[in-house]
């Protein structure tokens, strides 16, 4: 693994790689007594407009997404310089945001170690298939493929499976502390939940809490999305990948309005947290003004993060994401070339 340091990156970092503790307990309740607050705001407000209920749901959904910020930080062990205390505020956002903590943790260090590299890919990361793998592909998995990336499938229906199904399982060669830790979340979303259905109803639960886990999880789905899938992204196999390259190049600078930064967790700030995910949340912006080679990545903007969601298929000749209707002309092409070197 390379860590090119020509630039001097390494020693404007270092410093911000220890979490403060004022700036951390302030963050969890600057986050967590809104959302509860949003939450019985959002109980009381069913009694005068559905309506009303939903925008505030859509205002907790934000806090939700920031308290999953903090369980994210909790996993890589930059939010408390304790141990435990990662491990109990991870484990107990993680019941808040329907994620366990310890087999997030496990696959999302994966997806560090191995972001950008084309032999590496398949555990925490979004599905990604090279023009050649998909052409060498049995039409099943073409399609199985088509609709994965399909963005009504991948935003509306991912979400769902992703929090309330995917999650609530084991993997294979889970030790028994993940397993537990995994057990011990279901078990409290579960009796959260009915404690909730027992006081106040399920059909009130369900309006509000629904909506908060839809949009939020949609939202979580989209940040991870957008920041590696860009269309001059960094993918390269295993004898030419280089860490730095992939967190500069393969993760993007989401360039958001102050308040959407805040209430992301400055995830946007997404290429240096790939160059070190030792560095809290609240100093990610702080770092990525520090030194300007850090500023010279791929930027991306609330429109044209857009453009995004048209590119699915990983293109070695040109080192791009394309269209799948740019697919045709690429076999075009290479049936001449071919053509041309029989002859």
């Amino acid at each position: 693994m390379k860590h090119d340091d020509k630039n001097g990156w390494r020693s404007d970092i270092a410093p911000y790689e220890r979490p403060h503790m004022k700036h951390s307990l302030w963050q969890i309740m600057n986050t967590l007594i809104p959302f509860f607050a949003l939450w019985y705001f959002a109980y009381l407000s069913l009694s005068v407009s559905i309506w009303l209920t939903l925008v505030i749901d859509i205002i907790a959904s934000g806090f939700l997404v920031r308290i999953f910020i903090i369980f994210h930080d909790c996993c890589h062990k930059s939010f408390f310089k304790n141990k435990w205390a990662n491990e109990i505020v991870g484990t107990l956002t993680g019941i808040l945001t329907f994620v366990p903590y310890h087999q997030w943790r496990y696959t999302h260090s994966i997806h560090h170690a191995s972001s950008g590299n084309l032999d590496r890919r398949g555990v925490g990361d979004i599905w990604t298939l090279t023009v050649d793998e998909y052409q060498k592909s049995s039409w099943k998995k073409r399609l199985t493929y088509r609709l994965y990336r399909n963005p009504l499938i991948m935003f509306i229906i991912g979400p769902i499976f992703i929090f309330l199904i995917d999650y609530r399982f084991n993997r294979k060669r889970a030790g028994m502390k993940e397993r537990m830790n995994t057990y011990i979340t279901n078990v409290s979303i579960v009796g959260s939940l009915a404690l909730l259905c027992w006081a106040i109803g399920w059909q009130s639960v369900l309006l509000i809490q629904g909506p908060m886990f839809f949009v939020s999880g949609m939202m979580g789905i989209w940040l991870f999305y957008v920041q590696h899938n860009y269309e001059e992204t960094y993918f390269e196999n295993e004898p030419e990948w280089d860490y730095v390259k992939a967190a500069m190049h393969g993760s993007s600078f989401y360039k958001l309005p102050r308040v959407l930064h805040w209430i992301t967790g400055n995830i946007g700030f997404h290429h240096i947290h790939h160059l070190s995910p030792r560095v809290p949340n609240y100093y990610l912006e702080k770092v990525h003004n520090k030194n300007a080679v850090l500023r010279n990545v791929q930027t991306i903007t609330l429109m044209t993060s857009l453009e995004s969601l048209k590119f699915r298929i990983w293109c070695e000749d040109t080192k791009k994401f394309i269209r799948f209707k740019d697919l045709k002309p690429i076999k075009v092409k290479r049936g001449l070339v071919k053509t041309l070197e029989m002859d």
